[in-house]
């Protein structure tokens, strides 16, 4: 485990509490994203340092979370069937912008510029989808907050899994530590990985629908 924590309810104080935000652990070079993964393909990208193996499928699309509670939620803090390995992976800071750069809605919005068919052009050039998701507390509860996770594909995915990946951080051990103090009553013992707000470009915010402020 060599990635910093800090007590959760310190943290919760100076997150947003509404708006669509990414929420991630980074520093000027790098960020961290999440996955979860079977046991087949964790052991693998925990061995090889890459994403891979013969369960591993580029054929489809695979979504990523800069979010460690929202992760939480979806894998039942690893004991959801087939995520039962979760895993911190540090990507360059520069590729995870460029994803954000070719982000495409996973559904259309009335909003999006140019209007449905310039949507429907973008997501048939893009190797990007985005999501918006109500956030959760460590509990589960709804958040009025939103989250962000990005589906990859293609030439996109490859770079991901391989050469655009820095490290591969087996979270497994911490998640099973900390799932008993996510419940309410245990909060207050509970550590999530350090996280703030983070800013893409402005032209990125406004495809994304990112909250700027």
């Amino acid at each position: 485990m060599t990635l910093p924590t800090e007590f959760y309810q310190a943290q919760h104080r100076s997150w947003p509490h509404e708006g669509q935000h990414i929420l991630a652990h980074y520093d000027d070079s790098s960020i961290i994203v999440y996955q979860a993964y079977r046991p087949s393909i964790g052991k693998f990208a925990i061995e090889h340092r890459r994403l891979g193996g013969p369960d591993f499928s580029f054929s489809r699309m695979s979504w990523i979370k800069p979010n460690f509670l929202w992760m939480m939620y979806r894998s039942g803090w690893g004991t959801k069937e087939g995520q039962e390995i979760t895993l911190a992976l540090r990507l360059r800071r520069e590729f995870f912008d460029h994803i954000l750069d070719q982000a495409v809605p996973s559904t259309y919005q009335a909003e999006y510029p140019g209007g449905r068919e310039a949507w429907m052009a973008a997501v048939s050039r893009s190797e990007v989808r985005l999501q918006w998701d109500p956030d959760h507390s460590p509990s589960g509860a709804r958040l009025a907050r939103k989250a962000i996770q990005l589906g990859l594909r293609g030439r996109v995915l490859e770079a991901f899994a391989n050469s655009e990946l820095i490290e591969v951080i087996d979270l497994s051990d911490f998640v099973r530590s900390q799932r008993s103090n996510a419940a309410e009553s245990q909060i207050s013992a509970l550590r999530t990985p350090i996280e703030r707000v983070y800013t893409p470009s402005t032209v990125a915010a406004r495809t994304l629908g990112a909250t700027v402020t």
